[in-house]
């Protein structure tokens, strides 16, 4: 017997249900890898990267190359990116960016 069990349906049976959730999907990644990016760059070496403030503690970054190869806190660890969340001296950055009201806090309450 085959299990018909499935992480997620198909919809192969409804076309216009497949668009549907394709064009949702298109527009969940424009939402949540896109939009309310800002340029952000390191006060410390200059490396620019992509910054979204969603809230005071929620901070979402996008490194435009490779951390290893750009950020001299990271090269100094041997590119062992994994030991550490980010650059302290970029989140510096991204702090005073906030503070000088050049990265905006999308929900100021949370």
């Amino acid at each position: 017997m085959t299990s018909t069990w499935a992480k997620a349906p198909d919809f192969a049976d409804s076309p216009a249900r497949v668009e549907a959730v394709r064009a949702q999907t298109a527009v969940d990644l424009q939402t949540y890898l896109e939009d309310g990016l800002q340029e952000v760059e390191c006060r410390a070496c200059g490396t620019c990267v992509l910054v979204r403030k969603n809230s005071f503690k929620h901070t979402s970054i996008q490194w435009q190359a490779d951390p290893a190869q750009v950020c001299p806190e990271f090269t100094s660890s041997g590119g062992r990116t994994g030991s550490q969340q980010t650059c302290p001296r970029l989140l510096n950055s991204i702090n005073h960016a906030v503070m000088e009201g050049i990265l905006e806090v999308r929900d100021t309450d949370a």
